[in-house]
C-alpha cells in the first residue's frame, strides 16, 4: 500500500490517501491513511458505523514524526507531492494495517527499520524510547508503544458483545470534508465519484467538525474530539459500556458524563466525584483521566503516553463553559 523508495514513502498507485476531519491523538505522531479496494468492488455506506468494505480491502496508517537533531518535535503533516513524502525531514515509525478476510477484519503491526527501507510485521509489537522537542525547546523522554496484535483488536472492537475488529475513522462523520488529497473536492463526493463508495451526496451526510478551527462553536469542536478518541470504546456497545458513560456525538445528560457519578472507574476518579461537572472542569473525572500519564487511571489507555496538551485545553475551555451545577 505505502513503500520507501529512494528517500521517499510513496502511495502505491491504485490507493487512495484519506484524512479525517478530527484525527485520534497519538502521542503527536502525524500519520498517512490509505485504502485500497479489490478492483470494481465497492464499500457500502452506513450512516453511524464505519462502512461495509468488501472482502480483500486493506486500509493502512503510517505513523511518523518531523525530525529534530535532539529528537522528534509535533509538526504539521506534509502535503502529498505525486502522492509521496519526502523522508529527510521524518522519521518513519510504524505502519499499521487493516485487511478485510473472509471471517472479518485481521490487524497487523508493522515496524520501519533503523535504515528507513522497510517495515517488518511484528505481532508482538514494540516501545520506542523517543525524545519530543517542543516549540518552546522543552522536552519529553516517553516511551512510543507499538501495539501487538491483541492490543490493535482491543481497540477495533467497538463492539464487546460481537469483539469484531472493525475500523474506527472510515465513518462519514469523520470523512465529510474538504479532501486534502484532492483539492476542490469534497473527499465523500470524491471517494463516490471514483468509485470506491456507494452512498448519498455528502451535502445530506453528518459532518463531524475540526477540532483546531476555532471557527468552529466551541460544543461541536470539544464533541468531534471527544468522538474519535474515546467513543470507539464509550458507546452503549463498547468495551466500555460498563461504565455507563457514552461520548458519541449525540450522546447527552448522564449518559455524556454530566454529573454522573462513576460506576467502573475504581481509582482513576482523581478523586473526583463526577464525569464532567459543569462549569468546573477540575473537579471533572473526564479531564483528569485526560491530562493524566499514570498508566491506570489514563484515557485512552492504549495509544498514547503524553498528554494532549492541546486536547486538554480544548475540554477544560468546553467544560467551563457549561451552565449548571451538580448537586
Amino acid at each position: 500500500m505505502v513503500r520507501a523508495d529512494g528517500g521517499e514513502l510513496i502511495v502505491n498507485d491504485g490507493v487512495t490517501p484519506y484524512d479525517l476531519a478530527t484525527p485520534l491523538f497519538s502521542d503527536y505522531a502525524l500519520k498517512l491513511r490509505t485504502v485500497w479496494l479489490p478492483d470494481s468492488e465497492t464499500a457500502s455506506y452506513a450512516e453511524r458505523d464505519a462502512f461495509d468494505f468488501p472482502v480483500g480491502s486493506v486500509i493502512t496508517k503510517t505513523f511518523y514524526y518531523k525530525r529534530h537533531e535532539d529528537g522528534i518535535e509535533i509538526g504539521t503533516a506534509p502535503q502529498l507531492s505525486s502522492k509521496s513524502v519526502s523522508l529527510a525531514a521524518f522519521r518513519l515509525i510504524e505502519t499499521r494495517i487493516l485487511v478485510r478476510r473472509e471471517e472479518g477484519w485481521v490487524a497487523l503491526p508493522y515496524i520501519w527499520n533503523d535504515e528507513q527501507s522497510d517495515a517488518i510485521l511484528k505481532r508482538t509489537g514494540d516501545i520506542k524510547p523517543l525524545t519530543l522537542v517542543r516549540a518552546d525547546g522543552e522536552r519529553d523522554h516517553f516511551a512510543y508503544l507499538v501495539p501487538n496484535q491483541n492490543e490493535c483488536a482491543a481497540c477495533h472492537a467497538t463492539n464487546a458483545d460481537t469483539k469484531e475488529i472493525q475500523p474506527i475513522g472510515l465513518k462519514a462523520r469523520h470523512l465529510n470534508k474538504p479532501s486534502a488529497y484532492s483539492p476542490g473536492f469534497n473527499q465523500l463526493d470524491h471517494w463516490i465519484a471514483s468509485g470506491l463508495l456507494r452512498a448519498p451526496d455528502a451535502h445530506n451526510v453528518a459532518a463531524n467538525a475540526i477540532w483546531a478551527d476555532t471557527d468552529a462553536p466551541l460544543n461541536d469542536r470539544a464533541r468531534a474530539y471527544l468522538d474519535i478518541n474515546c467513543s470507539h470504546c464509550h458507546n452503549p456497545n463498547g468495551a466500555a459500556d460498563t461504565s455507563g458513560l457514552n461520548l458519541e456525538p449525540d450522546a447527552e445528560g448522564p449518559a455524556l458524563g454530566l454529573c454522573k457519578a462513576p460506576i467502573a472507574a475504581g481509582g482513576g476518579t482523581g478523586g473526583r466525584h463526577f464525569g464532567i461537572a459543569p462549569g468546573s472542569p477540575d473537579a471533572s473525572i473526564l479531564l483528569f483521566r485526560m491530562e493524566t500519564t499514570d498508566p491506570a487511571a489514563m484515557m485512552p489507555e492504549l495509544g498514547r503516553a503524553l498528554a494532549h496538551e492541546e486536547g486538554v485545553r480544548l475540554i477544560r475551555d468546553w467544560i467551563s463553559e457549561m451552565n449548571g451545577a451538580c448537586n
